[in-house]
C-alpha cells in the first residue's frame, strides 16, 4: 500500500540515527590513534637523536675534554733584563734551604765619631759679637757630636746667650765667678772653669781651647778626632807690629814631633813652643788619671802665677811628659789650619761717619 512505500524511508532514518554513535566512536578512535601516532613519532625521533649523540661524542678522549674545559695555562712572557752591557736571559727563583752567610758590614760606616769639646772664653768688647758669630758658623759646619763650652765672667749675658742660640750648635754657657787680678789672667780663670766643668761631669771627648778671635778651618776640627792622647799642630800669627807673620808649633816627621818653630826670643826658655789654640787632648786625662798612668792626681789647671806666654807650656807639662807622648796633626805638620791675629779692640770707637744724626728727613715723597 502507499503507506508502506515510505516505510523504507522511515527505516533509513532509524538506521542513520543508529549509526551516529558508531561514527562518533570511529572518529574518536581515529583521533586517539592520531595522538598516539604523533607521540610515537616524537619519541622515535628523540631516541634517534639521543643514540646519534651518544655515538658521536661517546668516543672522545677524556683528557681532551679536560683540556677543552680547563682554564688556560698562563705563562709569563720572556723578559730580558739589561744591565748596562749585560743581558740576563734567565732568573732563578729557587729557594735555598741553606742559611746564607751574613753580609759584611760596610767599612765606610766605621766607628762613631769622637765628641769635640770646644772651650771658648769670651768677654765684653767691641768685636765680641762678630767673633762669636764667626766661630759659631764654623762650628756649625763640623760634623757632630760637638759641644761648645762658652765661658763668661761674673754673669751669663743675655746677648751672648742669644748669639749662641742662633748658631744652632749644641753649647753650654758657663760662668766664671772668680775675678781676675789682672786682665791677662781673665782667660786663664775662664778656661779653668771649663776644665772644672768637664772634670765634674766627666764629659768624654777631645778638648780644644778655641779663642774667639782666632780664625779656624773646618778641616782642623775634623782632624782633632784622630787624637788619641795629645795632639799638636803649627799656628800662624801676626807679629805685634802687624808687618810679618810668625809660625809657632811643632816640627814633625810624619806624626812624630821632632822639634819646634819659634821666632820670639822671649819665649825660647819655654819647654813646649805651642800657642793656646795649637793643641788638643783627651778629656779623660782630667777625670781618669789611672787610665793614662799619671803619677799624681792633682787637678790639671792653667796657672795664673807664671808670666804671660808661659801658660801654654806649664799646662802641657801637666798632661804629657815629653814629645814622645804627642801626635802631630796631619802628616808632617805641614799645613796651617788656624791663624792668631791679635786684634786689639780695647780702644775701639765708632767713626763719626757711622752715626747718622742729621739729614734723616724725607727728601722725596711717594706720589
Amino acid at each position: 500500500s502507499p503507506s508502506h512505500k515510505f516505510l523504507p524511508n522511515g527505516n533509513s532514518k532509524h538506521s542513520s540515527s543508529r549509526h551516529l554513535p558508531l561514527l562518533f566512536t570511529t572518529v574518536n578512535l581515529v583521533y586517539r590513534k592520531g595522538w598516539r601516532r604523533s607521540l610515537c613519532c616524537c619519541l622515535f625521533f628523540f631516541l634517534i637523536g639521543f643514540v646519534f649523540g651518544i655515538t658521536l661524542f661517546g668516543n672522545m678522549d677524556t683528557d681532551v675534554r679536560a683540556k677543552d674545559f680547563a682554564f688556560p695555562e698562563l705563562k709569563p712572557p720572556h723578559v730580558d733584563l739589561r744591565l748596562d752591557d749585560q743581558i740576563v736571559t734567565s732568573v732563578s727563583l729557587g729557594i735555598h734551604t741553606r742559611l746564607q752567610e751574613p753580609k759584611e758590614v760596610d767599612d765606610s760606616i766605621g766607628p762613631p765619631l769622637k765628641q769635640l769639646i770646644v772651650v771658648t772664653p769670651t768677654y765684653n768688647r767691641g768685636f765680641q759679637a762678630y767673633f762669636l758669630n764667626r766661630l759659631g758658623q764654623v762650628l756649625r759646619l763640623v760634623k757632630p757630636p760637638l759641644v761648645w763650652i762658652v765661658v763668661e765672667e761674673k754673669v751669663a749675658s743675655f746677648e751672648t746667650a742669644e748669639i749662641l742660640r742662633r748658631t744652632g750648635v749644641m753649647y753650654r754657657h758657663v760662668v766664671c765667678t772668680r775675678s781676675p787680678s789682672e786682665p791677662k789672667d781673665r782667660g786663664v780663670h775662664q778656661r779653668n772653669a771649663a776644665l772644672e766643668h768637664i772634670e765634674r761631669h766627666k764629659v768624654d771627648g777631645i778638648v780644644f781651647f778655641a779663642d774667639d778671635d782666632n780664625v779656624y778651618t773646618v778641616e782642623l776640627f775634623e782632624s782633632l778626632r784622630a787624637i788619641r792622647r795629645f795632639g799638636t799642630w803649627p799656628v800662624a800669627m801676626l807679629a805685634p807690629s802687624k808687618n810679618k807673620a810668625i809660625l809657632e808649633g811643632p816640627v814633625c816627621n810624619g806624626s812624630q814631633v821632632i822639634g819646634w818653630h819659634t821666632n820670639e826670643k822671649s819665649k825660647r826658655l819655654r819647654r813646649f813652643h805651642v800657642d793656646m789654640s795649637g793643641f788638643a787632648f783627651n778629656s779623660s786625662i782630667l777625670w781618669d788619671p789611672k787610665r793614662w798612668g799619671r803619677p799624681y792626681s792633682n787637678p790639671i789647671r792653667q796657672l795664673d802665677t807664671v808670666k804671660e806666654g808661659f801658660q801654654e807650656t806649664t799646662f802641657i807639662e801637666q798632661v804629657v811628659e815629653d814629645e814622645s807622648q804627642m801626635e802631630g796633626i796631619l802628616p808632617g805638620c805641614s799645613r796651617i789650619m788656624n791663624w792668631h791675629l791679635h786684634l786689639d779692640t780695647s780702644n775701639l770707637i765708632y767713626p763719626k761717619g757711622w752715626l747718622l744724626e742729621k739729614n734723616l728727613e724725607i727728601t722725596l715723597a711717594i706720589k
